[in-house]
């Protein structure tokens, strides 16, 4: 179980972020996450949307430069320590975990976080194990 999650690296000026959004946007494509990680001259923009091949070809034919990349999407109690719970699931199992960030579900009191890890199979393996619902695309949206 993954979710693809695209990366588009972005000059860090002023505009930049507004400029992709819009041409995802004006592709009718759902943006449902997003993560930026930046530096003084350039950001990694990491997206999760409805549509990961679309927006991912329309950035590549405007000149950016968009790879896919899957990464895992769980659900989680909106509350303190889940977080905390589910990155110890991964501990015990070795898993390191690259990154991660969180976003808002649309069930009430849930919470969805998306993890880069060094093995998916394994990590998925261990979460599943402990009751924690990994999910799919087409569950985030």
């Amino acid at each position: 179980m993954s979710v693809k999650q695209i990366a588009v690296f972005l000059e860090n000026k002023k505009g930049s972020l507004a400029e992709v959004t819009r041409f995802i946007a004006n592709s009718k494509i759902n943006l449902r996450a997003l993560s930026i990680a930046d530096t003084q001259d350039f950001g990694i923009l990491r997206i999760i949307t409805d549509n990961p091949d679309g927006a991912r070809e329309i950035l590549k034919a405007e000149g950016y430069t968009a790879t896919a990349t899957s990464v895992l999407a769980v659900s989680i109690d909106d509350t303190p320590g889940a977080m905390a719970s589910v990155l110890e699931i991964l501990n015990d199992a070795d898993v390191s975990v690259e990154y991660t960030y969180a976003f808002m579900s649309s069930a009430p009191s849930k919470a969805y976080m998306i993890f880069r890890v060094d093995d998916n199979k394994k990590a998925t393996d261990a979460l599943v194990k402990n009751g924690v619902s990994v999910l799919e695309q087409a569950d985030i949206f």
